[in-house]
């Protein structure tokens, strides 16, 4: 039989978990708001330091606790928070930007998760899906598992609109999986594409994105934000902190098909990008023709480049740059330095090394990028101090 508890729930943790403290053991709960009474279900009591767990009876209900839009919520793991109402979801994330920030690299940030124009109701949103086929039918992973969820009738509320009938109609003919790109989805016209087990079967690729009047080609399984608003966003915040000059250098890292790149080199800056894919980069060379771009591990590409850049901007993947190449960019003394995470943690780490080397964030900005998840998207801006 699961072990269950009752218990009155502390507070948001990283990962969408409020944290539970029966007898004094860590139970990371999905499900539940803070302060809110609840019977909790351990779902993995496999750590010795921490379990996770799954409420299973609200018995005394947040104030900010909303019925899901979606019937499978509780089930698929595509969602953390379709139980929160939509504005406290960003007051949450707010708080595990403030705490990571202030317990990893003592940083007190006083800011708010902000919210991005384009899905007010949270819905509607995703750009980018990756779904499994059960049955003819697309289905998502459920939390923390490889059990599959089979998406609602009318396809994931999360997904854009002009993308679910093409999940469906693709599922009906593919044996696994199902890959789904609405690119330009701002726009009246989006692009949509297709990849049923790994062949093209609709739309083309590469596809066409955008930011204000310039373009970019992007391979339809390659890299870009997912929400519509992300890419127009970040490039704001990322230029507006660093005010690139003509005839400045740039280091655009971990610079994918060439986003930044293109931005900072519309500005007048000589740019040279690096990314670890192949394809991406031959992408950027298009995207971007005034730019130069290496293809190579950003920690290994460093020794290649020139010692001394203006600007930096880093984009790394979930886990961060890390210390050797934080040390490498701090050894070009830039001016100005952006930082992008899609963590909070590693954020805070890379920014305690940049610290530690006499760069601290002047400005930190977190963007409500993935409505109804626990996930944020932040931009840091860093200047030398000493």
């Amino acid at each position: 039989m699961p072990v269950t508890f009752t218990t009155t729930l502390g507070p948001i943790a990283y990962g969408g978990y409020c944290v539970a403290r029966p007898g004094g053991r860590v139970v990371f709960v999905r499900g539940g708001l803070p302060d809110e009474t609840v019977q909790v279900e351990v779902t993995d009591d496999t750590h010795d330091s921490h379990w996770f767990g799954r409420v299973i009876e609200v018995i005394e209900p947040s104030e900010h606790r909303v019925e899901p839009p979606c019937p499978v919520a509780g089930r698929c793991g595509g969602c953390d928070f379709q139980h929160v109402e939509v504005s406290f979801q960003r007051e949450l994330k707010r708080r595990v930007v403030a705490e990571q920030l202030d317990r990893i690299a003592g940083i007190s940030w006083d800011g708010e998760v902000e919210e991005v124009p384009g899905s007010p109701d949270a819905l509607g949103w995703r750009t980018r899906m990756q779904y499994r086929v059960v049955d003819g039918t697309p289905a998502l992973r459920a939390h923390r598992s490889h059990d599959l969820v089979v998406v609602p009738t009318g396809g994931c509320p999360l997904a854009h609109p002009a993308g679910r009938a093409a999940a469906e109609a693709a599922s009906r003919g593919a044996e696994e999986a199902v890959l789904v790109t609405v690119a330009s989805a701002a726009t009246d016209e989006p692009e949509v594409s297709v990849v049923a087990d790994g062949r093209l079967v609709a739309g083309t690729t590469p596809v066409t994105e955008s930011v204000g009047d310039r373009r970019w080609k992007v391979g339809v399984d390659g890299f870009w934000q997912v929400h519509p608003a992300a890419a127009d966003t970040l490039g704001r915040a990322v230029l507006e902190g660093l005010e690139p000059r003509p005839g400045e250098y740039a280091l655009d890292l971990y610079c994918g098909v060439g986003l930044f790149a293109g931005l900072i080199a519309d500005s007048g800056a000589r740019v040279q990008g690096v990314e670890i894919s192949r394809r991406a980069v031959a992408l950027a060379r298009r995207n971007v023709p005034g730019a130069r771009f290496m293809a190579a591990r950003v920690d290994r590409a460093l020794t290649r480049l020139p010692r001394r850049a203006n600007l930096v901007v880093l984009d790394p993947p979930r886990k961060g740059a890390g210390r050797k190449v934080v040390e490498a960019v701090v050894e070009r003394s830039p001016r100005a330095i952006a930082h992008v995470a899609c963590d909070p943690a590693s954020l805070a780490r890379d920014l305690a090394l940049f610290a530690a080397s006499g760069y601290e964030a002047t400005s930190i900005r977190a963007f409500d990028l993935f409505p109804m998840t626990h996930h944020i998207e932040a931009v840091a801006l860093l200047e030398r101090t000493v």
